[in-house]
C-alpha cells in the first residue's frame, strides 16, 4: 500500500538533527536521494551485512532447531529477507509478507542465523510507519502468522516454551509500535505545518486588508469631499471650484503613488517589505504626519497640529502605526464631521509616542454638521478602520481608545511604546 496524501514518504527527522550543522549536510544529501534510492541503499547494506560471518550472532533466532549447513536455499531465503526492503515504504504490506514468509521458512528449516533476519524488524517498522490502509487486518494476520510459526516450530521439536515465544513476540511488537509512533509524529508535524501556514496566510491577508483600507479609504474619502465641495461652490465661485478640482487631481496622484508603493511592499518579504513600507519616497513615516494634515486642510477640514517633545527615529512598525492612527482619525473626521475643527497632538516621549486626534461637533455616526458635510454623510463606513487600527497597535504593544466626547465630538487616543532606533 502506498502512503496516503496526508502522509510524507520522508522519515521523521528530530529537531536536534535538523539544527546540528554537522548532521545537516549528510541529512540533506540523504534526503536528496529520494525514497526509492534510500530504501534501495538500505536493502543493499543489510544484504551485504547478512553475509558477514562476524555479524551472524547479531541476527534474530527463533526455535533453536538443530542446525543444517547453509546451501543455495538458505542463501535464497536470506536474500528474501533483505532485498524486499527496497520497497518497504512504497509497499510495506507486501514487504512484510515476503520477509515474514522467508524468515519463517529460514527458522523452520534450521539454517544458520544471519544478520539478514533483521529484515523482519525493519519490515515491521515500515508497516507501522507507512501502512495507510487495512492496518488492523494486517496486524491480525501478522499475529496469526506468528502463532502458526510458533506451533510449527514446537511441532518440529523446538525446546522453547510459551514464555520464550511470547518474549520474542514482544520484540516484534515493539518495532511495529515504534513505527506507529513515528507515523503519528510525522502526521502531527504535517498538521502543525499546515496550521502554521494557514495562520500565516490569514495574518498576511489581514495585513493586506489593513493597508488597502488605510490607503484607499483615506484618499477616496478626501477626493469625494473635495469633489462635492467643488460642486457646492461651482455656481457662486468657479475659481474655488477649480481649486477643489486641482485638489482632487493631486489627491488621486498621491493615492496612485501610495498604491504602487503598497504593491511593491506586497511583492517583497520579511525585513525588506517592512523597510520599503516606510522607506519609500512619500511613504508613511512619523515625519509625514504633517503632510496628512495639509491634505486634510485642502479637503476643507480645519486641522491644527501640535507636536510635543523631540522627534526621534523609531522602528519601522512603530512609525507606520503612528502614521496610520492620524490617517484613520482624519479620514473619519472628513467622513462624519466635514468642516469641523480637528486638533492633532503628537507627543514624542522617550519610551512611547502619544497621539490624540480630537474633532469637534458630531464626529461620529450621528452625521456631519453644516452644509459642507452633507455629502460626506452619505459616505459608507464599513467599520474596519478602528478595528484594524486596534489590531495594528496591538501587534506593536500599543493601545487605542476611541469614542464620543461628553461635550460633543469624537476623540481618538493612541499610545505606542517604542525605543529610539540606534544609528
Amino acid at each position: 500500500m502506498t502512503p496516503g496524501p496526508e502522509e510524507s514518504d520522508v522519515e521523521f527527522v528530530p529537531q536536534a538533527a535538523r539544527r546540528n550543522p554537522f548532521l545537516r549536510a549528510p541529512r540533506d544529501r540523504w534526503a536528496g536521494l529520494g525514497t526509492a534510492a534510500q530504501d534501495g541503499v538500505l536493502a543493499m547494506a543489510v544484504t551485504l551485512l547478512a553475509f558477514v560471518p562476524a555479524l551472524a550472532n547479531l541476527g534474530a533466532q527463533l526455535g533453536d532447531l538443530p542446525k543444517r549447513p547453509a546451501d543455495a536455499l538458505s542463501i535464497a531465503l536470506t536474500l528474501a529477507q533483505t532485498l524486499p526492503l527496497a520497497v518497504r515504504r512504497r509497499r510495506p504490506a507486501a514487504c512484510l509478507a515476503v520477509v515474514g514468509a522467508a524468515f519463517a521458512a529460514h527458522q523452520a528449516l534450521g539454517f544458520p542465523t544471519t544478520l539478514g533476519s533483521w529484515g523482519l524488524y525493519l519490515a515491521l517498522y515500515a508497516v507501522g510507519a507507512h501502512q495507510v490502509r487495512f492496518r488492523r487486518p494486517l496486524a491480525a494476520a501478522a499475529i496469526a502468522a506468528y502463532g502458526g510459526l510458533a506451533v510449527t516450530l514446537h511441532g518440529l521439536g523446538s525446546p522453547l516454551g510459551f514464555a520464550d515465544f511470547a518474549a520474542f513476540s514482544l520484540g516484534l511488537a515493539l518495532f511495529w509500535q515504534i513505527g506507529r509512533a513515528m507515523r503519528r509524529r510525522r502526521v502531527e508535524e504535517t498538521e502543525r505545518r499546515r496550521l502554521a501556514a494557514e495562520v500565516a496566510t490569514a495574518t498576511e491577508r489581514a495585513r493586506i486588508a489593513r493597508e488597502l483600507h488605510d490607503v484607499v479609504t483615506h484618499h477616496v474619502t478626501a477626493m469625494v469631499v473635495q469633489a462635492d465641495a467643488a460642486q457646492f461652490v461651482l455656481p457662486a465661485a468657479p475659481e474655488r471650484a477649480a481649486e477643489a478640482l486641482d485638489a482632487v487631481s493631486d489627491t488621486g496622484r498621491r493615492a496612485l503613488t501610495e498604491l504602487r508603493s503598497l504593491l511593491g511592499v506586497l511583492e517583497a518579504t520579511g525585513d525588506r517589505a517592512r523597510s520599503e513600507a516606510v522607506g519609500a519616497d512619500g511613504g508613511p513615516t512619523l515625519g509625514r504626519i504633517v503632510d496628512l494634515v495639509e491634505r486634510a486642510r485642502l479637503s476643507g477640514q480645519s486641522v491644527d497640529i501640535t507636536e510635543q517633545g523631540t522627534q526621534a527615529r523609531r522602528s519601522v512598525d512603530v512609525e507606520l502605526a503612528a502614521y496610520r492612527v492620524v490617517q484613520e482619525a482624519l479620514t473619519n473626521a472628513m467622513k462624519h464631521a466635514a468642516g469641523q475643527r480637528t486638533a492633532v497632538v503628537v507627543r514624542h516621549g522617550a519610551a512611547d509616542i502619544g497621539i490624540d486626534v480630537i474633532t469637534e461637533g458630531p464626529a461620529g455616526p450621528a452625521g456631519p454638521a453644516g452644509p459642507a458635510g452633507s455629502a460626506a454623510a452619505a459616505l459608507p463606513s464599513g467599520g474596519r478602520g478602528l478595528t484594524g487600527l486596534r489590531e495594528r497597535l496591538r501587534l506593536v504593544g500599543g493601545e487605542l481608545v476611541a469614542g464620543a466626547r461628553p461635550d460633543g465630538g469624537f476623540r481618538v487616543s493612541a499610545t505606542i511604546p517604542s525605543e529610539p532606533l540606534q544609528e
